[in-house]
């Protein structure tokens, strides 16, 4: 994966080895730069006990070189308020979404984040690090039965061709492995 300076996107199933690559994508980046640091900005909340462990084994995996941000809805202030000169990781976009659909924010937390990447393209320059965003593709799979699945799923599909978009370099992740669609 390059360690360049833009938007990138990292897609995967679950257990796909999508954080993994996006975690060496920030760090190779930080290895590269003369200044700088490492934000992971955590969409997750801890509502049970398997989440909980799961995001002690994130934060495991991550050295002293990383500063970690709670953020499970305002992603796009949250992206503003971070310090420029840091390579910010976004992991997930679908418990995002998923925060955002269950508190009846989505369309106006969605169009903050676009609006955010947008201006942060226009203002950008090579030397600007990173902003690398981590989801679940989860379009792949059969078409759920619930109402609130299928509106998941669509607004997932739909999040990740607007960001693709955008994005400098699209990564999906298969088995530990990245295949570079962008």
């Amino acid at each position: 994966m390059p360690s360049t300076s833009g938007v990138h996107l990292v897609l995967g199933g679950a257990r796909s080895g999508k954080s993994r690559l996006a975690q060496q994508r920030a760090e190779q980046w930080l290895n590269s730069s003369r200044d700088g640091g490492l934000i992971y900005l955590a969409t997750a909340t801890a509502g049970d006990q398997e989440m909980s462990t799961r995001i002690a084994r994130h934060r495991e995996d991550r050295d002293h070189r990383w500063q970690t941000l709670e953020e499970p809805i305002a992603l796009a202030e949250a992206l503003v308020t971070a310090a420029e000169s840091h390579c910010v990781l976004v992991d997930c976009l679908t418990l995002w979404l998923s925060n955002c659909l269950h508190q009846g924010v989505w369309e106006r937390e969605q169009e903050a984040l676009l609006q955010c990447i947008d201006q942060r393209r226009t203002l950008a320059n090579g030397n600007t690090p990173p902003w690398i965003f981590v989801s679940n593709e989860v379009g792949s799979g059969i078409v759920p039965l619930g109402q609130l699945s299928r509106e998941f799923v669509d607004a997932a599909g739909w999040l990740h061709q607007a960001l693709a978009e955008r994005a400098d370099s699209v990564t999906l992740a298969i088995a530990g492995l990245p295949l570079t669609v962008k």
